[in-house]
């Protein structure tokens, strides 16, 4: 069969088929514990889901304009205003079908074919597959010093005359990590300087951990004028446990803001007009539910780290936001050596837990995988103690699923 060269160069997603496999297994009544999901358990805000029922119950569930209701934007223009004490006008806001729509329409309307989209490693699994849909060339940049944190020496060492934007994503997917006010403040006055589009995918912006604040980098910008390059990305998905509704925004100049609206209304009109009414419901409603979600994923947090230090050689970065933790396995892993996905694929074969494989985050060397603390608490602990019984030859030497039991030599 003939394929387009973009056809044949987007790979298969490890993460969506070991989710597939897990979600398998899960069905046929396996004890599936998931420690790699990327999404709160937690139940939606109830104004979201009034919203959404009461234009379903409406009957007038119909098109909607290509960059979103009137009600949306303004939700989005007063989070902006509250947030990033911003002012902005509904001509420089896009609502689109998940902030990831919103970073693929913002990439399709500023990259050409051949120039370079630079983002800190490890990244987002799909910041790659975005930038080489469109043509263009990903080049992720791992920090010099081998921590999570860039410096913008690290980001300076890999532009080059075709680089075109920066994608900075604080709190990390999948480290945690989140960046210093420092890097902040270098990356939007080196973007700045160098004319480069800033890509800021703000989506778990508010879910950070230990007193810590949000960072706004429009603090840092010396520029407000139309000419800004400064692109925010955020969405209902994590902040309010609302990842199946798929809204999610840009905001930015407007000559940009034109762009992405005639490319989204081409390639999928409108979101759903349903799940934009949920969307304002949740901006405009009690914001309690993003506290307590927050102070749920802390506590989580720190539970998941406790039983991470329990194993003697595992190297792993306490996260400041997300809910994800990575952690590198090496010291258990010597069969597996560098293969993190067959370090995934054996955990979840022999004891039914599933995580993601550091690889696909960019993590080509170590075992690193990646945990979610999206569960409940006891998905966590029981979920780290079928690990190390996995791994740790010191464990004992036999384990319980279920009603199944597991000894050594069954592994």
């Amino acid at each position: 069969m003939s394929l387009s060269l973009i056809g044949k160069s987007i790979s298969q997603s490890a993460t969506l088929k070991l989710n597939e496999k897990a979600a398998i297994l899960r069905a046929k009544g396996e004890p599936i514990i998931h420690l790699g999901g990327g999404e709160p358990k937690t139940a939606a805000p109830l104004e979201a889901i009034l919203a959404a029922t009461g234009i379903i119950n409406s009957g007038e569930v119909r098109y909607t304009p290509a960059d979103g209701i009137v009600e949306l934007k303004q939700a989005i223009i007063r989070y902006t205003e509250e947030f990033y004490n911003r002012k902005v006008s509904p001509l420089h806001v896009i609502a689109s079908s998940g902030a990831k729509q919103s970073i693929m329409v913002a990439l399709q309307a500023i990259l050409n074919p051949q120039e370079e989209v630079i983002f800190p490693a490890p990244y987002w699994v799909s910041y790659t597959e975005m930038v080489k849909l469109i043509g263009g060339i990903p080049v992720p940049v791992h920090p010099e010093d081998g921590s999570f944190h860039p410096t913008i020496e690290d980001i300076e060492r890999y532009v080059t005359s075709y680089t075109k934007a920066v994608i900075i994503n604080s709190p990390n997917n999948p480290t945690g990590a989140m960046y210093s006010e420092q890097f902040i403040s270098d990356i939007v006055n080196f973007c700045e300087k160098r004319g480069l589009w800033l890509i800021m995918d703000d989506i778990y912006h508010r879910l950070i951990f230990d007193g810590r604040k949000p960072l706004n980098c429009y603090n840092y910008t010396s520029d407000f004028s139309e000419n800004s390059k400064i692109i925010i990305i955020n969405g209902v998905s994590k902040q309010y446990a609302m990842t199946g509704f798929r809204i999610g925004w840009a905001v930015g100049n407007k000559q940009l803001l034109a762009a992405m609206t005639n490319i989204q209304a081409h390639q999928t009109s409108g979101p759903s007009v349903v799940m934009q009414k949920a969307a304002v419901g949740a901006l405009n409603g009690v914001q309690s539910h993003v506290e307590s979600l927050r102070r749920t994923l802390e506590n989580n947090r720190n539970i998941l780290c406790d039983r991470l230090a329990s194993f003697d050689g595992v190297r792993f970065y306490r996260p400041d936001g997300t809910f994800y933790c990575f952690a590198d396995f090496s010291a258990y892993t010597n069969r597996f050596k560098n293969d993190s996905i067959a370090l995934s694929e054996y955990l979840l074969e022999k004891v039914r837990v599933a995580t993601m494989p550091g690889i696909e985050f960019g993590m080509k060397t170590g075992c690193w995988l990646r945990l979610s603390t999206c569960g409940a608490v006891k998905d966590i602990t029981e979920g780290m103690e079928r690990i190390k019984w996995a791994l740790d030859p010191n464990a004992p030497n036999e384990l319980y699923i279920g009603e199944r039991k597991l000894t050594r030599d069954w592994l």
